[in-house]
């Protein structure tokens, strides 16, 4: 199960269903508990080779938009109908600890959370559970749900598309797929190095 973190392979794995598989996956990362899939890597690449694949970069986006929209969804309906109860602190991957992170962010940025947190892997796929837990105003959800699904979507297919006229970009998609994840990844480190210092501050002043 390599190419899963693998966006060139895996796309090239879904064969002729590249487009529902792609869509199926993006379901799965944008709310319904499973974090670890590639999700602004896989609609870059996919950008970036549409050709080859076959599909336009229309499609994409209508996909992309439709199955992020309705994976957050199932990320609210989780957390309204279940809360917590999926989540325990020895997991492998539904940690209490992913679950609390998540709600912090909800809470510092309110209903924004829904479109910030699409750019950063790991909370953008609890924020929604968080959401539901928290029993957010469905009109507003639906609203910042859709702003987040678009602007994500679009944005990452704008970069593939752009990027990909560049001959050392696609010779090096594996490399840029590599940065991608970890530019993703810098709000949750720096985040956590924030909570550090406040932690440490707090031990040295007890």
């Amino acid at each position: 199960m390599g190419f899963l973190s693998d966006p060139t392979a895996l796309l090239q794995a879904l064969g002729p269903w590249v487009l529902p598989g792609l869509a199926f996956v993006l379901f799965i990362e944008s709310g319904c508990l499973f974090p670890f899939l590639p999700g602004d890597s896989l609609i870059f690449t996919a950008a970036m080779l549409h050709v080859g694949f076959g599909f336009s970069p229309w499609a994409l986006v209508i996909v992309g938009v439709l199955a992020s929209f309705a994976g957050v969804y199932c990320g609210y309906f989780l957390g309204d109908h279940f809360g917590r109860r999926f989540f325990t602190p020895e997991a492998r991957i539904l940690k209490s600890e992913y679950l609390e992170r998540s709600e912090r962010f909800f809470v510092r940025y309110g209903a924004v959370s829904l479109v910030l947190s699409r750019f950063v892997p790991i909370v953008r796929t609890f924020i929604p559970v968080a959401a539901g837990v928290a029993r957010m105003n469905m009109r507003s959800f639906l609203v910042y749900n859709a702003l987040g699904s678009i602007g994500w979507v679009v944005l990452m297919t704008i970069a593939g598309l752009a990027l990909g006229q560049f001959p050392f970009v696609v010779n090096h998609l594996d490399v840029i797929v590599v940065v991608i994840v970890l530019v993703s990844l810098l709000p949750m480190l720096i985040a956590w190095l924030v909570e550090r210092n406040k932690t440490k501050k707090h031990e040295n002043e007890a």
